[in-house]
């Protein structure tokens, strides 16, 4: 088991996933992951609130090891281990589980979609904080195209906080593919250009749309910006002319957030609609 964890962790398998921590142990308990291997530090088991969420995993894994802390230590991600791990199955992350996905979604609610899509990034825990506050603006599913960090690699998860364990997440898609995809669903695609003529509060983000971010040392190139329906900048002071691309999502998330009425219901009619 040990030898396997390491090499989940390492991303040498990719039928599992490796998730550390109480948090997102818990988020996986929550959620519909399938967990195969539970891994647990001695010492945690003194941690009453940790044992309790241990017998509920328990009940959930198929196996469970009792490790000594310098073992688990051995296999943790972190530099500071919480003492407990999670081995779980891979969510399927391809066209039609997103599609499925995204068509159960409608059905509990009625949101007007806001796709985020990440090309080519690289930095794990970028792509992961980009999820959790794509969830946390209410958008309704992630793209990533072919080249893009794991979004459920250790540290991406960690980034995310649970987030890409519930949000519809499509992998491995070509940039051309994703563009297409939501011009045939009626979104518009809005590509971030520092050289852009309308500025991210400027622009009407109340209909469907689809913000596409780059890679984080490249961003977009002009042929991939040109390629999307609109371009948008975010204001900067000079000598400033780049942002790190999670806090760049952030911004213009909660211009979307904020044009839209946050919390409000919408309208029905709007809704993604998947023939």
């Amino acid at each position: 088991m040990l030898k396997l964890a390491r090499a989940v962790r390492d991303g040498r398998e990719p039928d599992l996933i490796f998730i550390e921590g109480a948090r997102l142990c818990e988020e996986a308990l929550r959620s519909e992951t399938k967990i195969e291997e539970l891994l647990v530090a001695e010492s945690t088991l003194a941690d009453e609130k940790i044992a309790k969420l241990i017998a509920k995993l328990r009940a959930k894994a198929t196996q469970m090891r009792i490790v000594r802390d310098d073992i688990f230590a051995s296999v943790a991600d972190t530099a500071t281990p919480q003492g407990i791990i999670l081995l779980a199955r891979r969510p399927q992350t391809d066209r039609h589980e997103f599609e499925r996905c995204l068509a159960a979604r409608n059905e509990a609610r009625s949101d007007v979609p806001l796709i985020v899509i990440l090309h080519r990034l690289n930095n794990p825990l970028n792509a992961g904080a980009i999820a959790r506050t794509s969830e946390a603006a209410g958008a309704i599913g992630l793209i990533a195209t072919q080249g893009t960090t794991d979004l459920l690699s250790p540290k991406a998860l960690r980034g995310a906080m649970g987030s890409s364990l519930r949000l519809p997440i499509w992998t491995g898609a070509r940039l051309d593919e994703a563009l297409a995809w939501c011009r045939t669903h009626a979104i518009r695609t809005v590509a971030l250009d520092p050289r852009a003529e309308v500025s991210h509060t400027e622009f009407d983000w109340r209909a469907p749309c689809a913000i596409l971010l780059g890679a984080e040392a490249e961003g977009l190139s002009a042929d991939e910006r040109r390629a999307t329906d609109e371009r948008v900048r975010i204001p900067m002071r000079p000598p400033v002319e780049s942002l790190n691309v999670a806090v760049a999502a952030g911004i213009v998330l909660y211009e979307a957030v904020r044009q839209r009425g946050f919390g409000s219901e919408l309208p029905s009619s709007r809704a993604l609609r998947l023939e």
